[in-house]
């Protein structure tokens, strides 16, 4: 099933994947037609951004190098974890993911269960969005995919169930951290965290 997934990532095609929030529908984020492709089957204007999902903070700031100084060390202090960072993404790298507001860009690393989270190992980073259509319940079971994103899937992993909340949204580009969605993380810990971060 790994290899199986990865083949489909290359390929260009959308697979399903258990996180450590709930199913995520889940592409390469390399490449824009993939992740447009995403977002027509989920129902979610463009303009709306994808979270870039890598498999560690090391690796994430390969992707996004100018996550220096003060973005990497916040970066450190809450990832891996039940959270989505908006940072500063000055050059505008993965277009295709960030929607609108070009010049930030959402992460996350996630610790997923097991057969996931060797394909994000092998994988390095994955575009990744719940895999429900849009304004639509959070998928806690695979069976909680709607049938037209399944059947769209090359590949779909089954965790069991899932905690079903979406991870936490922290927008961090501006002077004061701003909560967009409150989810499976705290916030109040995360801003605690931050705290030390100075």
């Amino acid at each position: 099933m790994i290899e199986a997934a990865l083949d489909a990532l290359r390929a260009g095609k959308p697979i399903l994947l258990p996180t450590d929030t709930v199913y995520g529908l889940c592409a390469t984020p390399y490449r824009e037609v993939p992740v447009r492709r995403l977002s027509r089957l989920k129902g979610r204007d463009e303009v709306r951004p994808l979270a870039l999902l890598a498999v560690d903070v090391d690796f994430l700031l390969e992707c996004v190098p100018e996550l220096r100084g003060r973005s990497a060390a916040i970066a450190r202090a809450l990832l891996p974890g039940p959270y989505t960072l908006v940072l500063p993404n000055p050059a505008r790298r993965f277009r295709w993911l960030t929607g609108s507001r070009p010049d930030t860009i959402g992460v996350r690393v996630a610790e997923l269960p097991t057969e996931a989270g060797r394909v994000l190992e092998r994988a390095g980073a994955l575009t990744a969005t719940s895999a429900n259509r849009t304004g639509e319940a959070e998928p806690r079971t695979l069976a909680d995919v709607p049938e037209e994103i399944r059947r769209a899937c090359a590949v779909q992993l089954d965790g069991g169930e899932l905690p079903g909340v979406p991870s936490t949204v922290l927008d961090l580009t501006g002077a004061v951290a701003r909560v967009l969605r409150e989810g499976a993380g705290s916030s109040a810990e995360a801003l605690g965290r931050l705290e030390q971060v100075g």
